[in-house]
């Protein structure tokens, strides 16, 4: 067995090598991908690496995705399993989730972002299942002990999460939308949280739940927009034994384990007529029924939903209904794209190499100045979570202690090179320059003569211009510039 890979490690199986390969790229930057175009391929891969998760396709020869699964079911029990297929077939889709155990369902064609998106989710089930096996075995042999760890871990949720851990300045739009967030935290009422894709919007969930006093409940996600609808009511409501094709035993639905605690329905514009009317039963009566079932079941669960689509648009032209709408949204909260607080990049970025340092196992010093300059000037189109992709390639492909702008892809270098081009231009008064950035090289060339004139005695320099000792050591990191102690 090799060494746990510093990514999660997903392992893609498709008897079609296009398909294959247009996965492995897809996916390569977020995860240490394994590929196979056989069954017999993939056991022997699943047998020989750590495999966190297996994406199968529903149709090869000789054996279906639901097959394959419920063999890598039986010998490798604690492997997420996704089917991929072009084709929605009810009675598969049923048997594969009481057969094979199928973790999530996706269909042909996938998006990239909502492919990326739902692996994520996979892989962090996964570490959240391990880490479950070894708190009941631990229960076991220490119930006082036990206790104590998962306070401390609740606590660590409550701080990891609060609301003053998400990254911005005080200049930052995002301030209004965290402190409303933060007002309307403790009152239990549904909130929708609307913003393009990747702009945050299930940490901002998970910092209203924590800042609640169901924070120490469950908080429970389902991605509405990935489901076809009988999968999405059994998944959220659960199901009897029998009530289907396929039902082999009861099953739970998130909103019952969500009992207490909070359910964040992502991606709700995308949910169909039929089910949105079953949705707002939910929320009217307070009350589930699973599928299958002669009695209601009440359920006392908070409700956040989030989706990227207008919704006010959508009800207007009938996609959505309108007293559904009104019951999810009794507080909106918008978060911003990223392109729209280009302030908080430098400090977002300071936090993501932080945090993907840690998961890389990879120490280096901080970003060059150029490399700033061109992430302030890209549009980022996915926001946050495009950047966070950026940051962690860069730290894979980089060999020197600083993340220079040879380190960005294609597309970063192309569309921010205009503000680079005068990050790299040593006077501060460039005509066409950008007020900021013109600031920016002011501020490095004061920080640099000052360090220069005490014959770069930090201390000392930091006297001369009124600034702390970490104050200024945070300067010369996001500039690149050094100094004696």
């Amino acid at each position: 067995m090799t060494p746990v890979p510093p990514l999660p490690a997903i392992l893609i199986v498709d008897d079609e090598p296009r398909s294959l390969e247009s996965l492995r790229r897809t996916l390569e930057e977020d995860f240490t991908v394994f590929t196979a175009q056989s069954a017999e391929e993939a056991l022997a891969v699943l047998r020989g690496e750590f495999v966190q998760v297996v994406v199968c396709d529903q149709r090869m020869p000789g054996q279906s995705g639901v097959e394959f699964l419920k063999r890598v079911r039986a010998e490798w029990p604690d492997v997420v399993r996704i089917i991929l297929s072009a084709y929605l077939e009810a009675e598969s889709i049923i048997a594969g989730i009481n057969e094979a155990g199928i973790w999530q369902y996706l269909l042909k064609p996938w998006r990239p972002d909502q492919l990326v998106l739902t692996l994520r989710s996979a892989a962090e089930a996964y570490r959240l299942q391990q880490e479950n096996q070894r708190l009941s075995l631990e229960l076991r042999e220490s119930p006082p002990a036990l206790r104590q760890r998962v306070e401390n871990r609740r606590r660590q949720a409550r701080e990891q999460f609060a609301m003053d851990r998400l990254m911005r300045t005080p200049e930052s739009p995002l301030n209004d939308v965290c402190d409303l967030a933060q007002r309307v935290a403790p009152h239990d009422v549904a909130v929708l949280i609307t913003g393009e894709s990747g702009t945050g919007k299930e940490l901002l969930a998970r910092a209203i739940h924590y800042g609640s006093s169901r924070g120490d409940k469950s908080f429970v996600v389902e991605n509405c927009g990935a489901l076809p609808d009988q999968l999405l009511e059994s998944e959220l409501f659960g199901h009897k034994r029998g009530s289907f094709t396929g039902a082999y035993e009861d099953r739970i639905g998130l909103f019952q384990q969500a009992d207490g605690g909070t359910i964040f329905l992502d991606e709700i514009g995308e949910t169909s007529p039929a089910f949105q009317v079953k949705l707002l039963r939910v929320l009217q009566e307070g009350e589930i029924r699973p599928l299958g079932s002669p009695r209601p079941q009440s359920v006392d669960v908070r409700v956040i939903s989030a989706t990227n689509r207008d919704l006010d648009a959508d009800v207007r032209a009938g996609r959505f209904r309108e007293d559904l709408y009104y019951r999810l949204a009794t507080v909106s909260l918008h978060l911003p794209a990223l392109r729209q607080r280009p302030m908080d990049i430098p400090l977002l970025a300071e936090a993501l190499l932080t945090r993907a340092m840690q998961e890389l196992g990879r120490s280096v010093r901080g970003f060059a100045p150029q490399t700033l300059a061109f992430f302030e000037s890209y549009r980022w189109p996915g926001n946050v979570r495009e950047l966070r992709n950026e940051i962690l390639r860069m730290l894979v492909l980089g060999q020197d202690q600083w993340l220079g702008p040879e380190l960005l892809s294609a597309r970063v270098r192309s569309d921010g090179g205009a503000l680079a081009a005068t990050a790299r231009d040593d006077g501060v008064g460039t005509a066409d320059g950008a007020l900021k950035s013109r600031i920016e090289h002011l501020e490095a060339r004061l920080l640099s003569e000052a360090l220069a004139r005490h014959g770069g005695n930090k201390s000392r320099a930091a006297r001369e211009l009124g600034l702390s000792r970490v104050g200024l050591r945070a300067k010369l990191n996001r500039y690149g510039l050094e100094g004696d102690e």
